[in-house]
């Protein structure tokens, strides 16, 4: 029940964030071209929304698995090496999300102390610095889940986006294609 919940909350904070920045930049450019005018503070805004969706999705993107890594080598490797590799990678990522954490906060503590505003729209910087934290925390949070999964023996290592895969299992077993060596599909109708 919790962890339903609070993935529905990680989801709809991102789309939130998503959206905002879409409408914002798209009135924005109505605006601009439509009516020779703007709002001079949109810019800041969807630049402050995307620093904050980008560190809410990075801790999103390790627990749906959709980072991107090169794991070539490791998968040669033998079931208890890869668990080997997965932990020490585990933990020099959560080593990385406390350096987030801890000089977020101090960012953050930083600019609530000496009280400044955002340069054109009047939100507190603090307020802005305040994603450092919470996306250390939270990717903190999402490569603890990950290390435990790997420690009680769940899975091997990461499970990190393997397009060519993907993209192979798309295409269908009906649907006769070639994958070429660059990536390309090619459908018997494409040659």
């Amino acid at each position: 029940m919790i962890k339903t919940v609070v993935d529905r909350l990680e989801e709809g904070i991102i789309a939130l964030l998503l959206a905002a920045m879409t409408m914002l930049t798209f009135v924005n450019v109505v605006l601009r071209y439509g009516f020779n005018s703007g709002m001079t503070w949109s810019m800041e805004i969807t630049e402050f929304l995307f620093a904050w969706l980008v560190l809410f999705g990075m801790s999103y993107g390790v627990k749906v698995g959709s980072h991107i890594g090169v794991d070539a080598l490791v998968q040669l490797f033998a079931k208890p090496a890869q668990r080997i590799t997965g932990i020490f990678v585990a933990l020099v990522c959560m080593s990385y999300a406390a350096l987030i954490l801890y000089g977020g906060w101090e960012s953050m503590t930083f600019y609530h102390m000496i009280g400044i505003e955002a340069e054109d729209s009047p939100i507190p910087m603090w307020v802005v610095y305040l994603i450092l934290p919470l996306g250390g925390a939270l990717l903190l949070f999402r490569l603890g889940q990950v290390l435990w999964r790997i420690l009680s023996g769940q899975q091997n290592g990461f499970s990190l986006a393997d397009e060519a895969r993907e993209a192979i299992e798309t295409i269908g077993e009906g649907d006769k294609a070639d994958v070429m060596a660059d990536g390309i599909v090619r459908r018997d109708n494409d040659k």
